[in-house]
């Protein structure tokens, strides 16, 4: 058009336009030669050889590679594909390329081909997806996920941005200055400075970013900057749903840019709703929001989803306050966090947990309650799992155990609460915990006391709790020193048994040496941290030599308990750190001292022990053999040591070596075969562990065991081959040794005859039963192995006239179920004192006896606790299980004597006291059990109690057990809170009294009314004051009917934690239903609870039809099936009364409780048993 207008333009000025024309045409046409040129052009991916390949991979941050090989039959088509998005990836800056070498695809990991691997930075990743669907290639080749790289912020171009920010919900952006003005590397200017030193602290919350759903990128691109006035650089904006914010602080504080992330990620959602979180993604918000809200729910559970959709009320209220909500659905989580009913809230105030205790279904409850905690500088309350959870993370934290019930605890508390706030300045979290059997774990017997923790290994504050100013100046110190921790014996016990590796410097403070040492070991201290060992010392001669460690000072690393003890020089930091790292990753079997295999024996059910001699090269041999299987045993739950001691192994009777002894539970068994076969021992070691097998042991190892065991069977052999009648004797035997086991009964046999010899056995094979080291020889028929355990287990074997019999716990709970009245002397092994009682309660044993009194001792390890005893020694009298402690002088057998045979023909008229273990034991047996719970310091439970001994009697008459406990512990585990409080059982289902206890004629009436009533209710009351104080142990009241009339067996056949119903896991075809009659008593209606529905009619009547279907109708069926009809609607229509009156929230009794068959599966949920 230009050329054709010149044309016509008159002759005077076309010699001065053609000297502009020509280069005109010219241009034209160098144009739209360049665009045809274009147009003939196809986009290439670019073909390059190994070298090439190295060289852009080292270069280019952003490579594709497509590999191919000639003899691949669709390499070419795919490639055609591919071709369609070079352009494109060039533009976001990825390099794509191809090539041809099997040779160098092998080293790369490629087999197959085609391949694509796309490298980020040198860092590969290969394409998984369909590699014909060019589309979603370059999906994935721009994607944040194809780029991302573990702790390390992905670095993107203007256009990537642009289409990250389409795709991604949450993305955070860190604009820096162009590389061309700062660089690569050079930090010349202030705001390069700040990029790089942002760069370094934001890449530590990058992967914690990623892990709750929040990308993160750079970009080093000014002009973009500008468009969106940044200002000076850097700048972070974060990106929700494309909606931009910036980031008005120091860049430099990662923490606080985390939880400006995470706060404001909520704040971005469109729909109000509780953000649903992973298990790990709750691990990372809980150490990174100061105040965090966490509802443990289940998706299928209608409770819990009811309680969301009210807790989403105050979701918005919450984030305004700087309170951050969030939901999880995952066993493991809930578990680890000690939840163990659902739905459950739990508030983390700066990591530190408080379960929340109160309605969950008010709302406005729980924002009160949440608000007032933000207030509030009261130390934090909690429980053992959480404790116990916040040791292993390796929290630092000052715990103080404390009892609530005690005066002295109230003043410390009362004064540590003024330091809380400067403790969590410090970064160290304060809590409390009343829990006295946790503090025994911690060796504290006395509270209050408080103990500091960092990386898990536990300080005790030794000064005076009550000076706040002088605990908050020890905190400080421990917070702020670098040495490595000094601890006590049971502390150090606690740590090996809680963590995986800790290396233990035993020393002498006194030493000159110790000290040098120590001055060297401190250097290493923080690596140990960093590969998570746990470094402690110990002054300690006592502790040291209980380890075998003669001479200090010595370093000792445990690994899962197990010691392996350092040879090398102390002086050398370097080469132990080395040595420390080295034994944490590589796994070898550890030499031991024999005071070290004893505790391990002692401490672990599964020892095997190698003793060898480590200058003999075939012994050498054999434990390279052994290596071999080490790791397979510790998947087995097997420990394996070795010993070079060879005075050691004489005392098992080995006098060859190297040889073998495996120990489970402390009995020996000798292992005959060729050590040099290790996967002959690895069978012959699991065997042992997992089958019931008779132990051949040698004459020394059985002389041990019958003087420190109660019970020992020996089968004494002789030499015995296989096939012989004494070896299938033996394998016979072996069929009974589980009973005996559990009869706290030891079964070993053995070839060697000294022993046999000395008890004066001449024919073999022979069968001896050693009882408290008295033997009694077996005369019966030894191919009878039932005829065996009745005579081993028989009262009138086990009896040894004249003596008080030693029983171990086995025995002594078999005794105890079997026997209608036993004497029980408890009292700890080498005791003097209790050695001069028992001298004196022999006297008294024949008169026992003759009264049919079965009379025993016991002092193994932990009785005190497992019986629940104040102190010991002391004797016990049972009566049917039930113990009545003697308060006398033991050392006066005649009071004793005359005690026991007053309890034994006094028909008792008061209600029976019981421990803790008694009391579990009954509910489990009996079948009708009415328990009062009552305390020393409830003033009106004596009172009470004296009215409630006068039902006694007519209890017993309707058969049912009347008993009563002070075990404060056990009432708050089973939800009882405040005293008195009557809970009766059924079957070990508990239902709570609610009326009035000083009205003894109601109380028996409504337990016979329990015990008669065909419906029966279930549960603790809301409104009871006990359930208010502990929701975990709240179970809503329902009123259970079995629908036919065998109700006992009903009940015993039901109530899980789970649904009850027409399943055919019941027994008898007992269909349960839930009734709502006017004529029974109501159960509570909790307070805010949701409305419970009556059973689906159309669900109902679809089974009934179903059932029809299958038989014939008649006239008697079809009239019961009219009346069933008639008196369902009956209840459907008070149903709907009820379904009212719930609606509008009054806090009235109902008569029932219903639950949801919405599903017509025929099942019905047990609210929260």
């Amino acid at each position: 058009m230009i050329c054709s207008r010149f044309k016509s333009i008159a002759t005077l000025a076309l010699i001065f336009l053609t000297l502009f024309i020509t280069p005109l045409y010219v241009e034209c046409g160098s144009k739209k030669s360049s665009s045809s040129a274009a147009s003939a052009h196809e986009p290439t991916i670019e073909e390059v050889n190994a070298k090439q390949l190295e060289r852009i991979l080292s270069e280019k941050e952003y490579v594709a590679v497509y590999w191919y090989a000639r003899s691949c039959v669709t390499c070419d088509t795919v490639l055609e594909e591919l071709e369609k998005i070079d352009d494109d990836t060039d533009a976001f800056g990825v390099d794509f390329v191809k090539i041809n070498d099997k040779r160098l695809a092998k080293q790369y990991g490629i087999h197959k081909f085609p391949a694509l691997t796309y490298y980020r930075e040198k860092q590969p990743i290969i394409y998984e997806g369909d590699l014909m669907d060019e589309e979603g290639v370059l999906d994935f080749l721009t994607s944040l996920e194809a780029m991302d790289l573990p702790d390390r912020i992905e670095e993107v171009n203007g256009k990537i941005l642009a289409k990250i920010i389409e795709d991604t919900d949450y993305l955070a952006v860190l604009f820096c200055p162009d590389h061309g003005n700062c660089g690569h590397g050079l930090l010349n200017k202030p705001e390069c400075r700040k990029c790089a030193k942002a760069l370094q602290e934001l890449e530590n919350i990058d992967d914690e970013a990623d892990q709750l759903g929040i990308g993160f990128v750079k970009i080093h691109d000014e002009t973009l900057a500008d468009e969106y006035n940044l200002g000076e650089l850097p700048r972070l904006v974060y990106y929700r749903h494309k909606t931009p914010i910036i980031y008005e602080n120091e860049l430099s504080r990662e923490e606080d840019v985390l939880e400006w992330l995470i706060e404001n990620k909520s704040t971005g959602d469109d729909e109000d709703v509780i953000e649903e979180v992973s298990a790990k993604n709750l691990g990372t918000l809980i150490q990174n929001i100061d105040n965090l809200v966490v509802v443990f729910y289940g998706k299928d559970d209608d409770d819990s989803l009811q309680v969301i959709e009210e807790l989403e009320k105050i979701d918005d209220d919450c984030d305004k306050h700087g309170i951050q909500f969030v939901k999880i659905d995952d066993k493991g989580a809930a578990k680890e966090h000690g939840v163990k009913e659902l739905p459950t809230i739990i508030f983390f105030e700066k990591q530190e947990p408080t379960r929340y205790e109160g309605d969950l279904m008010d709302e406005d409850e729980l924002l009160h309650w949440l608000l007032s905690h933000l207030e509030n500088d009261e130390i934090e309350d909690i429980d053992e799992d959480e404790l116990d959870r916040m040791v292993k993370e390796g929290r630092t934290m000052a715990v103080l155990f404390y009892d609530n019930n005690d005066k002295k605890s109230g003043k410390v508390l009362a004064e540590l609460e003024n330091i809380d706030d400067e403790c969590d300045q410090l970064g160290i979290a304060f809590v409390k915990i009343d829990d006295a059997e946790e503090a025994k774990e911690y060796g504290i017997d006395k509270m209050p006391k408080l103990l500091y923790f960092e990386k898990g290994i536990p300080t005790v504050y030794e000064g005076n709790l009550e000076k706040e100013e002088e605990v908050l100046k020890w905190i400080e110190m421990q917070s702020s020193s670098d040495e490595i921790e000094d601890v006590t014996d049971e502390m150090l016990d606690i740590i090996i048994s809680k963590m995986h590796h800790v290396a233990v410097l035993f020393y002498d403070k006194d030493s000159k040496k110790s000290q040098k040492v120590l001055a060297e070991l401190e250097n290493i201290d923080d690596e140990c941290d960093q590969n998570d060992i746990a470094f402690v010392k110990i002054d300690d001669d006592n502790e040291a030599h209980e380890w075998g460690i003669d001479e200090l000072p010595t370093m000792v690393l445990f690994e899962r308990g197990i010691p392996h003890i350092y040879e090398g020089d102390l002086m050398q930091e370097d080469e132990l750190l080395g040595w420390l790292i080295y034994q944490k990753k590589h796994s070898e079997i550890p030499e031991v001292t024999d005071e070290m295999k004893d505790k391990l024996i002692e401490t672990f059910p599964h020892v095997a022990v190698i003793f060898y001699d480590k200058d003999d090269k075939q012994d050498i041999r054999v434990l390279n053999e052994m290596e071999n299987i080490d790791d397979d045993l510790e998947r087995e739950g097997i420990i394996i040591v070795r010993i070079d001691n060879a005075d050691e192994a004489k005392e098992y009777g080995l006098n060859h070596l190297p040889a073998m002894v495996y120990f489970e539970d402390k009995i020996p068994a000798i292992y005959e075969g060729d050590l040099m076969n290790e996967d002959e021992v690895l069978e012959w070691l699991i065997i042992q562990k997992n089958t019931a097998t008779i132990e051949e042991v040698t004459d020394e190892i059985l002389d041990d065991l019958i003087e420190d065991h109660e019970y020992v069977v020996v089968y004494f052999t002789g030499d015995c081959e296989e096939g012989e009648k004494c070896d299938k004797i033996l394998d016979d035997l072996e069929n009974i040794d589980d009973e005996l086991d559990e009869a706290g009964i030891i079964f070993v046999t053995t070839e060697e005859l000294d022993i046999a010899k000395k008890y004066g056995i001449k024919s073999l094979p022979k069968l001896v039963f050693f009882r408290n080291k008295d033997p009694l020889i077996y005369s019966g028929d030894l191919d009878d192995e039932d005829e065996v355990l009745a005579w081993l287990t028989d009262e009138n074997t086990l009896e040894i006239p004249g003596k008080i019999e030693e029983v171990n716990m086995k025995m002594l709970e078999k005794i105890l179920s079997e026997n209608d009245h036993i004497v029980v002397f408890f009292y700890p092994e080498g005791d003097k004192k209790s050695q001069k009682i028992l001298n004196e309660l022999e006297n008294i044993d024949d008169e026992c006896e003759e009264k049919d009194i079965d009379f025993v001792k016991t002092s193994d390890d932990g009785i005190a606790t497992e019986y629940d005893l104040p102190t010991l020694p002391a004797l016990a009298f049972y009566r049917h299980k039930f113990r009545t402690i003697y308060t006398g002088d033991l050392m006066n057998e005649d009071e004793i004597l005359k005690w026991v045979l007053e309890l034994i023909e006094a028909t008792p008229d008061v209600i029976e006291s019981v421990d803790r273990r008694t009391l579990q034991v009954l509910i489990n047996d009996i079948e009708h059990l009415a328990v009062f719970f009552y305390s020393d310091k409830c003033e009106t439970c004596p009172a009470i109690l004296d009215r409630l001994e006068t039902i006694d009697d007519d209890t017993d008459k309707h058969d049912i057990q009347f008993v009563k406990t002070d075990d404060v512990k056990l009432a708050h585990d089973i939800g009882v809170f405040s005293f008195p409080a009557l809970i009766y059982y059924e079957t070990g289902v508990p239902i709570m009294f609610d009326g009035n206890l000083k009205s003894e004629k109601k109380i028996l009436q409504w337990l016979v009314d329990q015990k008669n009533d065909e419906c029966f209710y279930v549960g603790i009351e809301r409104g009871n004051d006990n359930a208010k104080k502990s929701e975990k142990s709240y179970v809503v009241p329902y009123q259970c009917c079995p629908s036919t009339k065998e109700k006992a067996q009903a009940r015993l056949a039901v109530l899980s934690d789970t649904k009850l119903g027409t399943s055919k896991a019941i027994r008898n075809d007992i269909t349960f239903t839930f009734e709502h009659d006017e004529e029974d008593k109501p159960a509570a209606k909790p307070k805010g609870g949701k409305k419970l529905k009556a059973p689906s009619k159309p669900a109902q009547e679809d089974r009934k039809s179903k059932k029809e279907d299958n038989k014939k109708d008649s006239a008697q069926e079809k009239k019961k099936r009219e009346r069933d009809v008639k008196e369902k609607e009956s209840r459907d229509t008070k149903d709907k009364d009820f379904d009212k009156k719930d609606k509008k929230g009054k806090d009235k009794k109902d008569k029932g409780k219903h639950t949801n068959d919405d599903d017509g599966d025929g099942f019905f949920q047990l609210g929260n048993w």
